[in-house]
C-alpha cells in the first residue's frame, strides 16, 4: 500500500519549531491551498481553500523554521495522518459551535517557491534537502 499527497499553497502563519526528548526536530505551520472555478449555474466565480496543517521532522524541520515564514509559498510532498480513533480528518468544534475539520500531513520533502522579490526568505525553487527544484522552462511537458 502506498500514499502520497502534493500540496502547493501559502502558509497561514509562521512555523513553530520545537524538540522531541530526543533530540529531533519538529516544526509545524498550516498552509492553505486554493482553486477557482465558474460555477456553472450561476456564472459566478467561485474559490475554495483547504487548510492543512503539516509536520516536518529533522533537519528539514530546521530549515523550514529558519527561512519559512507567514505568507510563503512552499510545496510539500507527504503523507496524510488520520486521525487515530476514526481514520478521517481530525473533527474539531468552532467557538460557534460548528463542526470543523483539520487535514493533517506528515512531509517528506518540502520546497520553497517564494523568492525574495515575493516577500519570502528563500530563493525560488529551493528545496530543503539541498537539491534544487526544477525551472518551469525545464519541465519536459
Amino acid at each position: 500500500m502506498y500514499q502520497k499527497i502534493i500540496l502547493i499553497g501559502n502558509l497561514g502563519r509562521d512555523p513553530e519549531m520545537r524538540y522531541m526528548p530526543d533530540g529531533t526536530a519538529v516544526t509545524s505551520f498550516s498552509m492553505a491551498t486554493s482553486r477557482r472555478w465558474t460555477d456553472s449555474r450561476t456564472g459566478q466565480p467561485v474559490e475554495e481553500t483547504t487548510w492543512f496543517r503539516v509536520s516536518v521532522w529533522g533537519r528539514q524541520a530546521e530549515t523550514a523554521n529558519q527561512y519559512l515564514s507567514k505568507g510563503s509559498k512552499v510545496l510539500v510532498e507527504g503523507r496524510l495522518k488520520p486521525d487515530p480513533a476514526t481514520g478521517s480528518p481530525r473533527l474539531w468544534t468552532r467557538n460557534d459551535g460548528s463542526v470543523g475539520s483539520s487535514f493533517e500531513v506528515t512531509a517528506d520533502n518540502v520546497r520553497f517557491l517564494s523568492g525574495r522579490e515575493d516577500g519570502g526568505h528563500a530563493g525560488g525553487g529551493e528545496e530543503f534537502e539541498g537539491g534544487a527544484a526544477q525551472e518551469e522552462d525545464d519541465i519536459p511537458f
